[in-house]
């Protein structure tokens, strides 16, 4: 086995992955893991470590953090591989995060010892990935609510995990105002006020809301739903229902599958992908998917 490369965010967790390094570190020598631990120092390190450890002949590439620490990761790797044209190294994960949307999805253990079991094991599943305006994303994406959401529970510094998100999206519901979109997929389009579109490879995100409810990481397609425009007082009544999936049987809510996603809005809007904000004032947002494209150990 070639040696591995191990990217840890130290900040993962509210700091919980910097004090899992020792663990890490016991668990990989006692699984006889040839292996090379580097932490990130700023965001979008991961991504750049990781174009790196490619080049320099590691594989697996293993992500140790959360939801955002993985997407950095999984862009270095697949960057490394659009550069080479050789297929992409496996990724590797130790979650731990605040949410462990993308483990969880994948039925990953949570505990440090499991995950090099898995890494050990090599064994490996193919999913798709997304990419919207050239930034891949492996579990979720979006615009208008939900980068907003982002951006007030990053904001928040002394609730944790779930909790945070849930109360972020609380707050964020009280003051935005809709954007007029016009979207394009593969079978229809649609103009008007929108509150929200969230594009999910996989079924949740933010730890516990299950925007896209059918969606399946390896299928060859994106699941996404789109909120009408619609009063404050009905969207607090819908949030609950996104804990289960059942907002996408109300009304105001759109469901589909497509290959493609486009999406045109005024005024600009925050975009995220995995829960990571890449840009805050796009009027012009485009989702791909690329079916097949990332290995990722599992169990």
């Amino acid at each position: 086995m070639s040696p591995i490369k191990i990217i840890v965010n130290p900040y993962a967790g509210r700091w919980k992955a910097k004090a899992a390094v020792p663990e890490i570190e016991r668990a990989c020598r006692e699984s006889g893991l040839d292996y090379d631990l580097v932490l990130t120092d700023e965001p979008g390190h991961g991504i750049a470590l990781a174009r790196e450890a490619v080049r320099d002949g590691f594989s697996p590439i293993v992500a140790a953090g959360g939801d955002g620490s993985i997407s950095e990761v999984v862009n270095g790797l697949l960057q490394a591989a659009d550069e080479s044209g050789d297929a992409p190294v496996p990724l590797g994960v130790i979650p731990l995060g605040s949410a462990d949307d993308f483990a969880d999805s994948l039925g990953l253990e949570k505990g440090v010892e499991a995950a090099c079991r898995v890494i050990q094991g090599g064994r490996t599943r193919l999913l798709d990935v997304g990419r919207v305006n050239g930034r891949y994303f492996d579990n979720n994406a979006a615009v208008g609510l939900e980068p907003q959401v982002t951006i007030a529970q990053a904001a928040m510094k002394r609730l944790k995990g779930t909790p945070r998100y849930v109360w972020a999206a609380l707050k964020t519901i009280l003051t935005f105002t809709p954007w007029e979109m016009r979207l394009s997929w593969d079978s229809g389009e649609y103009a008007g006020p929108v509150t929200l579109v969230s594009v999910g490879n996989n079924r949740r995100t933010g730890g516990a809301f299950v925007m896209t409810p059918q969606a399946e990481p390896d299928d060859g397609l994106l699941d996404f739903i789109f909120a009408r425009a619609t009063g404050r007082l009905r969207l607090l009544r819908l949030l609950p229902l996104t804990f289960d999936g059942r907002h996408v049987e109300q009304p105001e809510v759109m469901y589909h599958r497509t290959t493609r996603l486009t999406v045109e809005c005024e005024p600009p809007t925050p975009v995220h992908a995995d829960g990571e904000l890449f840009d805050l004032a796009a009027t012009r947002i485009e989702f791909t998917v690329i079916p097949r494209r990332l290995p990722v150990l599992v169990p």
